[in-house]
């Protein structure tokens, strides 16, 4: 296990400059209310460097003329704390993790750093300053680039999200892995889901279901908030409210996934609440589910990342025309309105280029879906799929998804 993070922070220095030095904040659970506090998720930059899923450490590395000096920076044991809140990684436990020698308390922290550039041995300072939206909350990092600043203008200071984001899109084997049993225990968690499901049962019970079964197989917990909607809901793309009673001739949408150490599955699958899908709602399932295999036929080494939504778009326009729910290009929008596929590992929209080629050991989601209102039709089916050498390689094939499989199988239950 340790080497696979070795791994990572060899790869990190070979992007690196004499004077890079990179410091990375593992994060700490926010807290909701009195004295409670939200789940906590570490920072997964810093996890894929240091294999560590401990609040408040800190990760520093130096590139030298001749070497990439790191430093794991932990919280010291404190035995009266942990007799209510449990034991803390040991500096022995977080040298076993990450394979990172030198192990120090984070109350060193600061004078390593300013010994550091004091000796004149740091030109950049790397942040993981990644920021999405312009009224984002400040995040550790972004407060300590501040405070750096005041100190020591001097220093560059750069965001090491892109080069992370470099290295995490390209999977080695031991990820691939991790993802596969994360789709294993989805798999097994949807199945679960099809067993129990009928007119007159809630959606949370299906949310609960799932979240059963991938905990009693051994999944970290849900890789998201699953996704439960029946009828009318099954066209907003993140609804997550799960409380309503699914009525019979409805049709379900499941998106859902498990997570194994720290890796994701994404999944989507849609099952008619009866067992029996209508001729309608299997004519516009049919039409979906031609868009995926069309998009999946396309994917291969090479392939422009983008063409795959404009492939999907092109199988929907023709489709709809046919039957006659649109009559121009420019009408899709109102029934499809989000893309086709995003990357997949430590996070479920993992980082990474899309504006690339694709390239051999990235993993991403294949997820067309049609959304009709007017109907009460929504409909999405979601495959991860990794790019091999020679095409690709849906890990979620196992999954039942034809009309005839998911009716198959609901009809013995």
């Amino acid at each position: 296990m340790k080497t696979f993070f070795n791994s990572n922070r060899i790869k990190l220095a070979e992007k690196l400059s004499q004077g890079d030095l990179v410091v990375l904040f593992s994060g700490a659970a926010p807290r909701s209310t009195a004295d409670a506090y939200y789940s906590f998720m570490p920072n997964k930059n810093f996890y894929y460097f240091t294999g560590c899923e401990a609040q408040h450490f800190i990760f520093a590395g130096l590139k030298t003329a001749d070497d990439f000096e790191t430093v794991l920076f932990i919280e010291k044991p404190d035995y009266d704390i942990e007799k209510w809140i449990g034991r803390k990684l040991s500096a022995e436990k977080a040298r076993e993790k990450s394979g990172i020698e030198n192990v120090q308390f984070l109350e060193g922290f600061n004078g390593w750093i300013s010994r550091t550039v004091y000796g004149n041995k740091v030109k950049r300072l790397f942040l993981d300053l990644e920021r999405m939206d312009w009224e984002g909350d400040d995040t550790t990092a972004s407060k300590y680039a501040g405070e750096f600043t005041k100190r020591y203008p001097f220093v560059d200071i750069q965001t090491v999200h892109p080069i992370a984001g470099d290295l995490r899109v390209i999977k080695s084997d031991y990820e691939v892995e991790r993802i596969r049993t994360a789709i294993g225990w989805t798999n097994e968690g949807l199945d679960a889901i099809m067993k129990v499901l009928k007119p007159g049962v809630y959606e949370y019970q299906l949310e609960a279901t799932f979240a059963h079964s991938i905990r009693m197989n051994g999944a970290d917990g849900c890789s998201f908030p699953t996704i439960a909607a029946s009828g009318e809901d099954g066209v907003i793309l993140h609804y997550v409210d799960n409380q309503k009673a699914i009525a019979d001739g409805s049709l379900v949408l499941l998106d859902l996934g498990a997570q194994a150490e720290q890796y994701a599955a994404d999944i989507t699958r849609t099952y008619p609440a009866n067992g029996k899908f209508s001729p309608r709602q299997k004519e516009i399932y049919n039409i979906v589910l031609g868009a995926q295999r069309a998009v999946i036929d396309a994917i291969a080494p090479g392939v422009p990342y983008e063409n795959l939504n404009v492939i999907c778009q092109q199988y929907f326009i023709k489709e709809l025309k046919r039957i006659n729910l649109i009559q121009t290009d420019s009408e899709l929008g109102q029934y499809y309105y989000h893309g086709v596929s995003h990357h997949l590992g430590l996070d479920v929209h993992d980082i990474g280029p899309r504006q690339t080629d694709l390239l051999p050991g990235m993993v991403v989601t294949v997820e067309p879906g049609l959304y009709i209102a007017e109907e009460g039709i929504g409909i999405r089916i979601e495959e991860d799929v990794l790019v091999t050498e020679s095409g690709c390689e849906v890990l979620s094939k196992d999954i039942p998804k034809t009309v005839e499989e998911i009716e198959a199988f609901m009809s013995k239950f």
